[in-house]
């Protein structure tokens, strides 16, 4: 783009080599998805079993999914303008609703969870469809693709809010599996055709942008989580040492993220000729890895914190391990994606992980989350150092 522009009366102006700043509104609305995770973490670590874990893992998902469509529609769609500002504070609404009914989603609340889901999404998806028609001919035909699956996946969502039980987990499955395929499968409809990622004219830096702050999120979720938790017990040496460990583990996080990868990648899907392919694989998939490890490393802490000494129990370490493994695989696969190599301390990150596994049996609590976070210390550091003459150059 050579030169400003401005499609339509809702769109999002665009300046070459300028990046498009995230408007307060949006981050107004990501407030909702603050409390949205920590639903998740205090529901996971009270119902901590395989099942409880599959749960919380699909919870997230659909979490996700709704905050990430949301960031694509107003990287085009200009939430400065009163319309779109009208649609965000509605979908803060239902997006509220959707938070509080969590907790109880495979219970009671299962249907005021599926149905303020849908709500959310095909709103958005039907304002986006009439704000871009006669606006951006190609977007246009691309959210009446995208329209059409929702509403599919709509009656799966539906009809697993009328169920219980096993099958509706079961349907809610196939109603996200259908969501989660949309963008891989380029939208396709019969008679309508499909997207192409050359659709998708994101703005990267913007986009970039949503998704480390969503990262700051879930960060200052955990912080939050096990602040609490801390400030109920009493002062002692070990308890500090627990609450300093669980503080090192999210600063290490941040820095594995954030010291060089987030803007590294902001700068390659900014300066892409396809950012849409970019803004598909890295931030879209990717990103919920990274949500999912922080989760389960707070998860870990505030267990660990709660009870520091003793015996290891299998849920404790599949947090305290599970936590980190997660989230340095998400690391691992988004800077393939933007920097073009396996980062080499991410996969020795993972080994380590692989072999502290074995020595929970022989550890207290707090021994084994040292461990954990002496590895994530580790990956950041030797990441630091080793890719600091490169930063340099650049």
């Amino acid at each position: 783009m050579a030169k400003a522009h401005k499609h339509g009366a809702l769109l999002r102006e665009r300046v070459e080599h300028q990046h498009a700043r995230v408007a307060y509104v949006e981050l107004f609305f990501d407030l909702v998805f603050v409390f949205a995770i920590t639903q998740i973490s205090h529901t996971l670590l009270e119902h901590f079993s395989g099942l409880g874990l599959a749960q919380a893992a699909f919870l997230l998902g659909a979490v996700w999914w709704v905050w990430i469509y949301t960031s694509w529609v107003t990287n085009w769609l200009d939430p400065e303008t009163t319309p779109v500002r009208l649609l965000l504070f509605g979908l803060m609404f239902l997006g509220l609703v959707m938070s509080c009914a969590l907790p109880g989603a495979f219970g009671e609340t299962g249907l005021a969870f599926a149905g303020a889901y849908v709500a959310t999404q095909l709103a958005r998806s039907a304002f986006t469809t009439v704000s871009l028609k006669g606006a951006s001919p190609a977007n246009y035909r691309n959210f009446q693709r995208i329209t059409l699956w929702l509403c599919c996946s709509a009656v799966f969502w539906i009809a697993g809010g009328l169920s219980e039980g096993p099958l509706r987990f079961a349907l809610w499955l196939i109603a996200l599996g259908i969501e989660y395929a949309g963008p891989a499968a380029g939208f396709r409809v019969p008679g309508l055709g499909r997207s192409v990622t050359g659709d998708w004219d994101v703005e990267g830096g913007h986009l970039a942008e949503r998704c480390a702050l969503f990262i700051i999120i879930a960060l200052g979720e955990s912080i939050i989580m096990t602040g609490a938790t801390a400030a109920k017990l009493p002062v002692t040496a070990v308890n500090l040492a627990a609450f300093a460990n669980a503080f090192l583990s999210s600063v290490a996080m941040w820095w594995i993220y954030f010291h060089i990868g987030a803007e590294r990648g902001s700068r390659l899907i900014a300066e892409s000729a396809d950012p849409g392919r970019i803004a598909r694989i890295a931030y879209t998939y990717l990103h919920i890895l990274l949500v999912a490890g922080i989760i389960l490393v707070a998860v870990g802490d505030e267990l660990v914190i709660a009870h520091p000494l003793g015996h290891t129990e299998a849920k404790m370490a599949i947090a305290v391990a599970g936590g980190p493994a997660c989230y340095l695989l998400g690391n691992l696969l988004f800077k393939r994606v933007t920097a073009g190599w396996f980062p080499l301390s991410h996969l020795v990150g993972l080994g380590l992980i692989a072999l502290l596994t074995f020595c929970a049996g022989l550890l207290p609590p707090l021994g084994f989350s040292l461990g954990a976070t002496a590895i994530l210390i580790l990956v950041a550091a030797w990441e630091a150092v080793s890719l600091g003459p490169r930063q340099q150059e650049a």
